[in-house]
């Protein structure tokens, strides 16, 4: 098992309702994001260096500030808030930590024609560059696999979530938003899970 991304909305009971989940309509294969998405994410965690996502932005002059701003969680976190003000050791350390949580816990709200042009720019972009692996560093810490997973951008190599490729998850992600979009939503975050 591993971690998994997916993209929550402010209004579930209109976009997960129960067509969402028939076989017919394939959401699952034509909305979800693979697990090296999930991994692309989180590298700013893994890497000392430039995660590759903000490498991209910078490469292709794109903004992804509004992508990142998905991770943001509006879940308290209770326990790991007091992990961390146990491990202060004064009172400056202290109201740092309590402004970073308050900000993490801040919530984009109707930020889903942002992200969506944001995909949008990132897909028109993407789509014409055939040698983004090579563009790229992985910061001395290799797990995206980029000679699969950043090549043939235009096409989809995987299954709708397994074996998925840059390309692919990003057109994933544009479908998603347009059906979320249709059905009234107005914010989406990421969960981890």
């Amino acid at each position: 098992m591993g971690l998994d991304i997916s993209i929550c909305v402010d209004n579930d009971k209109q976009v997960y309702s129960g067509d969402y989940y028939d076989p017919a309509t394939d959401y699952f294969n034509k909305h979800s994001l693979s697990r090296t998405f999930c991994n692309l994410m989180c590298r700013k965690d893994v890497v000392s260096g430039e995660p590759e996502l903000d490498q991209i932005g910078r490469i292709i002059s794109v903004d992804i500030s509004p992508i990142l701003a998905m991770e943001r969680s509006s879940v308290d976190d209770d326990g790991e808030l007091t992990f961390l003000l146990d491990a202060t050791e004064n009172e400056e350390e202290r109201k740092a930590i309590l402004q970073q949580f308050e900000l993490n816990r801040e919530m984009p709200e109707d930020n889903i024609d942002n992200v969506l042009s944001t995909i949008e720019l990132l897909i028109e972009k993407l789509s014409v560059i055939d040698d983004l692996p090579d563009l790229l560093t992985d910061n001395g810490y290799s797990t995206l696999d980029y000679n699969y997973y950043f090549t043939d951008f235009n096409n989809d190599k995987g299954q709708g979530y397994i074996g998925n490729n840059f390309g692919q998850d990003l057109r994933n992600f544009k479908r998603f938003l347009e059906f979320a979009k249709a059905k009234g939503t107005k914010t989406v975050h990421f969960s981890y899970g």
